[in-house]
């Protein structure tokens, strides 16, 4: 991951400098602005291998850039928020953001997060390439929807439906237990990378975000124990 390229988002002067010396000091490669309009036309001009972007900065808010990058790409996209129980972070994942932090936050912190995104995303993309795992089925059928574990795609009522890299390992990890429950914590540490913890709402967002695509009764909620693919 040392030549990665980072797209930084940033208004305040500060913190955008700070935080790109950190993530240079281990390697990565920075085009940090302090606008949306500005981090737009960046990664249109060099699509980064990752988008980390602040929800309140001028001229194109940090929602609405992810929702236009969205549109063009499925590179990942990490939200910075400034507080970890702003509407702010829901509205990001909802737009469709991989993950979040919130200010201020640690450099290494911040380091691990990225490359934890990073690594989520490059298996997926090996995956998507090279075949299925050793052991996983090529082709599993739920009612109307069909996961192709070997070419990486979906569909329902066989129409394709385009999912996120993050999308798409939350449903493998549904696909690879039909029927059974399984909690946030585990969703965490498995689709997430977050061995340590984390904050389950990113994975009750992800959860109505595949519901929307793959049919909203597809997943069952199991209340005070977590979800479950119906078979």
């Amino acid at each position: 991951m040392a030549d990665t390229h980072v797209l930084f988002v940033e208004d305040d002067d500060v913190i955008r400098e700070a935080t790109q010396l950190a993530l240079e000091r281990v390697g990565f490669t920075v085009t940090a602005v302090a606008d949306g309009l500005a981090g737009l036309a960046a990664f249109r001009s060099r699509e980064p291998d990752i988008a980390l972007l602040d929800v309140m900065v001028p001229e194109l808010d940090g929602v609405s850039l992810c929702r236009r990058i969205r549109d063009e790409s499925m590179v990942p996209v990490v939200m910075v928020s400034a507080r970890a129980d702003s509407i702010d972070v829901v509205l990001g994942l909802e737009a469709g953001a991989d993950d979040y932090v919130t200010k201020p936050f640690d450099g290494a912190v911040l380091v691990a997060r990225i490359r934890a995104v990073l690594r989520r995303f490059d298996h997926a993309r090996a995956v998507a390439a090279g075949g299925a795992e050793e052991g996983e089925p090529g082709l599993l059928r739920f009612g109307d929807l069909e996961v192709d574990t070997e070419g990486m795609e979906v569909r329902r009522d066989g129409e394709p439906v385009p999912l996120t890299p993050t999308e798409m390992r939350l449903l493998l990890e549904f696909s690879a237990a039909p029927g059974t429950v399984l909690s946030r914590d585990r969703l965490l540490e498995r689709v997430w990378d977050y061995g340590w913890g984390g904050d389950t709402r990113v994975v009750d967002v992800h959860v109505q975000r595949l519901r929307g695509k793959i049919g909203q009764r597809r997943i069952e909620t199991v209340r005070g124990f977590g979800y479950k693919l119906r078979g």
